[in-house]
């Protein structure tokens, strides 16, 4: 399900730009990339921090999922407000503000008073992630050159990726230290209480570094060309995209994009015409199916889950440590490979590769004998297993951690922000993100009762069966974008109409 053409004599292969800086377009990339790691970061550091919360205001599973699930609201409605924020204003301002929300989130969720001060900062800070997770991949594509679009995008998803292994290894060290109290030099009382006494605030007040650094360096970098020529702006784009692309290919560009916005005005109304409310289709269901692929889930619950397969409290943690190496091996195979094999190769077999794994965890669990389990057990999740069915179910969740970090995991963030017109991008891509956090919050909120209820087995066995609907619908709908221009990729949605 290959693009089509508007003209024969397009080149295939990639375009090589001219005296264009291939440093510049590193050090734009990196920069945004950031807001992935405070993304992957704010993700995962739940993950260590849930059961002493938990211990800590006494929480219900329900509470419990509230908790995980607070900093997920915010994302709803920073994905809901990002696209027209950015669509008025530019990316670059809306992408600092997303930073200095991550940094007070950050300050006040290691100090709250009391549980509602907490849900409320991880609220703030989720806004930021919401704002991020539209504007960063798409600020990004802005930039890309098509030939290597894929992979430079795909530094999102590996950010985030980043991120989530830093959480765990933070995690993993601060609660090390709190065990070993005794090797701490107690040159302060604060930083005793915060990493010792509870650690779990130490965890959430790490992340104020980075997110001070994104908020400093994202006022280095341009606007988005292509945002700027939107505004009016157009000898401003014309001179980034030189030095990003060199003249020529630059004029090139220019002239796609003054084309692609001289077509209309643009308005959430045209994404439900035919051909672009297929594109529309196309990036909410790839928000959807990614979320209810259970991939957040491990992420955030992996040491509950890891200790329902009989793995202790500082070896639950620890393995939650290999499942993010695992994450960022195949997220950078997956960021080699994408631009090169495309993104349904990647994105459908990798699926058919998550959805059979899963089948093999929930199976494992169930002949483990995972029973349904009320609140006052909910602590424990499953029944105690032999040792040798929790490595094999360690095992299958690290072939479903590598297969689903190489498939959905980075497609999502790439093919979201290309497959919708200049005009309308910001908008469409906050619709598509919306549902994106939607579907997260919703899972991750409901995965402590569900469990609790029904078993395991049943959230792996769902979660499988979701996903084999995903890889029919990519084999559908997917079309292959590698090496088009987003202007080209805009012209095959309009032939379908």
């Amino acid at each position: 399900m290959t693009l089509a053409r508007s003209h024969e004599s397009l080149p295939t292969g990639p375009v090589v730009p001219q005296r264009g800086s291939g440093l510049y377009l590193a050090a734009i990339c990196t920069v945004a990339s950031l807001g992935g790691f405070l993304f992957g970061f704010d993700t995962a550091v739940i993950s260590g921090t849930i059961g002493f919360v938990e211990t800590q205001y006494a929480l219900s599973s329900l509470a419990l999922g509230w908790f995980a699930s607070s900093a997920l609201i915010g994302c709803i409605g920073g994905a809901a407000v990002a696209g027209a924020l950015g669509d008025r204003f530019g990316r670059k301002p809306i992408l600092i503000l997303s930073g200095v929300l991550y940094f007070i989130s950050a300050l006040g969720s290691a100090v709250p008073p009391n549980f509602e001060w907490l849900i409320a900062a991880r609220m703030i800070g989720g806004v930021g992630v919401g704002m991020a997770s539209v504007l960063a991949p798409m600020y990004i594509s802005e930039f890309a050159p098509a030939a290597i679009r894929g992979r430079l995008v795909a530094l999102y998803q590996l950010s985030i990726v980043i991120g989530i292994l830093a959480a765990y290894f933070s995690n993993y060290l601060l609660l090390d230290v709190a065990r070993n109290r005794t090797e701490i030099v107690e040159f302060s009382h604060w930083l005793t209480w915060v990493i010792a006494d509870e650690v779990w605030r130490g965890m959430f007040a790490v992340e104020m570094i980075p997110a001070a650094a994104f908020s400093l360096l994202l006022t280095l970098v341009p606007e988005s060309p292509r945002w700027l020529v939107k505004a009016g702006h157009p000898q401003r784009a014309r001179a980034i995209l030189g030095r990003v692309e060199g003249p020529a290919v630059a004029e090139t560009e220019m002239n796609d994009i003054l084309r692609s916005l001289g077509q209309d005005r643009g308005s959430v109304l045209e994404l439900f015409r035919p051909g672009l409310r297929t594109a529309l289709m196309v990036g909410v269901m790839l928000s959807v199916f990614g979320q209810l692929s259970g991939v957040n889930i491990v992420v955030y619950y992996g040491p509950r889950i890891l200790a329902a397969a009989g793995f202790e409290d500082i070896a639950a943690l620890f393995g939650q440590v290999g499942l993010g190496v695992t994450n960022l091996v195949f997220t950078i195979l997956a960021l080699m490979f994408i631009d090169s094999l495309g993104r349904r190769p990647l994105l459908i077999g990798g699926m058919a590769v998550v959805t059979g794994a899963l089948v093999v965890i929930g199976t494992l669990f169930l002949a483990g004998g995972a029973a349904p389990l009320d609140d006052a057990a909910a602590a424990t999740i499953a029944a105690p297993m032999s040792r040798a069915l929790g490595i094999a179910i360690g095992a299958a969740i690290y072939v479903y951690m590598a297969a689903i970090a190489f498939s959905i995991c980075a497609v999502i963030w790439v093919l979201t922000p290309e497959i919708f017109p200049n005009r309308v991008r910001g908008r469409a891509a906050s619709i598509a993100t919306f549902a994106n956090w939607s579907t997260n919050a919703a899972s991750a909120f409901a995965f402590p009762w569900f469990v609790g209820a029904f078993g395991m087995h049943a959230g792996f066995f769902t979660a499988a069966g979701i996903c084999l609907v995903a890889t029919l619908f990519f084999w559908r709908y997917v079309p292959e974008t590698k090496g088009q221009s987003l202007e080209q990729i805009e012209r095959h949605w309009d032939a379908l109409t």
